[in-house]
């Protein structure tokens, strides 16, 4: 049976963790998904499912029993004119499916995001929308292409997915098949 101070004491910690999940959520940045305008259908003229193998402007940066990342041999990672930390194209079962950046910096994820705004669709804001926090995130979705960018500001980095929207699940089908 409970009593008026542990009634009490329970409805400060219900008040407690109300207030923490209100801030955390009001920490986390945007999560939107946007129709894309303009579906790449691929990567640098190259399409989806394409092999990286023979192309002579990549080189193998890492390679395991499904899965192959590569980058460009001579020169140094860039994306839409923004100087990044890497640029890697990733392959499962020899089938171009994803590219992965990383960048650092406010003003390399202020670009970023306006790039991908003009060039895939700008994100919609609402009245009262917070388009800053913590953890930004925001999907652009193509018939066969999806565009995730992520920013994570108390680290000062970033990171873009450029998938195909069918053969990026198998990263996750291949790892877990693997234990790799």
């Amino acid at each position: 049976m409970l009593n008026a101070g542990s009634t009490c004491s329970l409805r400060r910690m219900l008040r407690r963790v109300s207030c923490a999940a209100a801030l955390l959520l009001l920490a986390a940045g945007p999560v939107a998904a946007i129709t894309m305008t303009d579906d790449p259908r691929g990567y640098h003229g190259w399409s989806w499912g394409v092999p990286l193998a023979d192309i002579p402007d990549l080189m193998v940066m890492r390679e395991n029993t499904h899965t192959t990342d590569y980058e460009f041999r001579d020169h140094p990672p860039v994306y839409a004119g923004i100087p990044v930390e890497s640029l890697h194209l990733s392959t499962v079962d020899a089938q171009f499916a994803r590219v992965t950046i990383r960048y650092r910096g406010a003003q390399a994820h202020k670009q970023m995001l306006q790039h991908l705004e003009q060039t895939y669709g700008a994100i919609e804001k609402l009245p009262g929308q917070m388009m800053r926090g913590l953890n930004q995130q925001y999907t652009w979705r193509g018939s066969e292409t999806e565009i995730t960018l992520t920013y994570e500001a108390n680290r000062d980095r970033g990171f873009v997915f450029i998938e195909s929207r069918n053969l990026a699940p198998r990263f996750q089908d291949r790892m877990s098949d693997t234990a790799e």
